[in-house]
């Protein structure tokens, strides 16, 4: 896995949380913050496991993601930073973001974040409504979102997100059975919180449908209609409305679920979305790494996906075991994610998925699918590959062409339209391999 000339991004995920939200299916659990301090020690100790393997590689991007990374001590976040300098080669300009929940953090310590080196953070705050947060069982209220922006610009924090779910359920599901009420009432909730967001004026907004995962406390409460189960019609016309109404703000949609002010997209987020590699490390985080073969056009070569095992307490034990035993750090992929007794599963990446990944990824992104640059990368147009479906997706108004991209992007691009980005998973779908073509 040993290569020079590509950058590596780094995830690190942090598992812990005051409180595990209705609607999160996040590898997260709550009340086992007395792991933090043996948890950053197996951290640090993979971080030097893999050292060896990729320190060659430029680092361009890391994100810490969670579960809630706030609820880190400042002297355990010190060691971790350092640690990541010590083991990996990051850029000067490194693009170094954390997510952080508005109830963890006060001012002194965005002001450590970022003497720290964190140069982006990312708000949870999700609304601005206290009623609806109280539903979602967010440990914040919207004065606290408030206070915590104003405290991480004094901080110095020049590049700030926030996160925000539109489609939220009405009080009850008695009283969003009437209708017509209930969808307005939802609609200038969600559109008050918008512009609240809006007037703060954050370089980047995400945007998400809140969607019912199983196993969560949200999908338990509509199972027993405790809840309402979320409207997709009411949230295709929130989303729309959204995207026109940022426009005007200035911000410029580049992603399904994200905007931005020009210049200000999460590079690290691009990372994923250009099917590019990155090195997940932390209670189940996952990895995509490979090599490029040498020689040749269209040789993507072999890439892995992989994990690490997900309980917090596991993962401390297995960390500890490889670190004991050792790993052939010159050895081929194979045996070397063997060794790595934390990695829980390896996937082999044929072409056929890799092909998929690629142009799934690119769709999400408004500047879509590089003709070109697939058939440089695989050797195959995406037309040979998956022509039937673009035809059938564009004669269903889900799927466009354009000969290039308003950011400067040349070439033939395939991408989703206005209406394909709302749907975009019946496009999706039919690009998997296991689908007919």
């Amino acid at each position: 896995m040993k290569n020079a000339r590509h950058p590596l991004s780094l995830y690190i995920h942090i598992p812990f949380c005051t409180l595990k939200c209705a609607y999160c299916d996040f590898n997260s659990y709550a009340k086992l913050e007395d792991l933090i301090p043996p948890f950053v020690e197996a951290l640090i100790a993979e971080m030097r496991l893999w050292s060896p393997v990729v320190q060659s590689r430029p680092v361009p991007t890391v994100f810490f993601g969670g579960g809630t990374p706030s609820l880190t001590p400042l002297p355990e976040l010190a060691r971790i930073m350092a640690a990541l300098r010590d083991c990996f080669a990051l850029e000067p300009e490194a693009e170094i973001t954390l997510e952080a929940n508005p109830g963890t953090v006060n001012r002194d310590y965005l002001r450590g974040l970022a003497d720290l080196g964190v140069n982006r953070i990312s708000f949870g705050v999700q609304s601005f409504d206290d009623g609806e947060l109280k539903a979602l069982d967010r440990i914040h209220t919207a004065a606290d979102a408030l206070r915590c922006y104003r405290w991480a610009r004094e901080a110095g924090f020049q590049r700030v997100n926030l996160d925000l779910i539109y489609g939220l359920p009405f009080d009850s599901p008695s009283a969003s059975r009437r209708a017509a009420q209930g969808e307005r009432v939802m609609m200038e909730r969600w559109q008050a919180t918008l512009e609240q967001a809006i007037a703060l004026g954050p370089e980047h907004l995400s945007l998400y449908a809140l969607t019912v995962e199983e196993g969560t406390k949200l999908a338990h409460d509509i199972e027993r209609g405790r809840a309402p189960a979320p409207d997709g019609d009411l949230q295709a016309a929130m989303y729309e409305w959204s995207g026109e109404r940022l426009a005007r703000a200035g911000y410029r949609q580049y992603e399904i679920s994200n905007w931005c002010r020009p210049g200000e997209e999460c590079r690290h987020n691009l990372v994923y979305w250009r099917n590019g590699q990155w090195l997940g490390l932390g209670p189940g985080a996952h990895s995509h790494l490979g090599r490029k073969e040498e020689g040749g056009r269209g040789k993507e070569g072999v890439t892995y996906r992989f994990a690490d095992v997900y309980s917090p307490r596991q993962y401390i034990e297995r960390v500890r075991e490889t670190a004991a035993a050792g790993i052939d750090a010159g050895g081929a992929a194979p045996a070397l994610l063997a060794s790595m007794r934390q990695v829980t599963f390896v996937d082999p990446q044929p072409a056929e998925l890799q092909m998929a990944d690629t142009a799934i990824l690119a769709l999400r992104l408004n500047e879509g699918l590089s003709v070109d640059a697939f058939a440089r990368r695989f050797g195959r147009s995406p037309d040979d590959v998956y022509g039937a479906v673009f035809a059938e997706m564009t004669a269903l108004g889900l799927l466009e062409r354009a000969g290039g991209h308003p950011d400067g992007c040349s070439g033939e691009r395939i991408r989703l339209t206005d209406r394909g980005r709302y749907l975009a998973n019946e496009v999706f779908v039919r690009l998997l391999p296991d689908q007919p073509l």
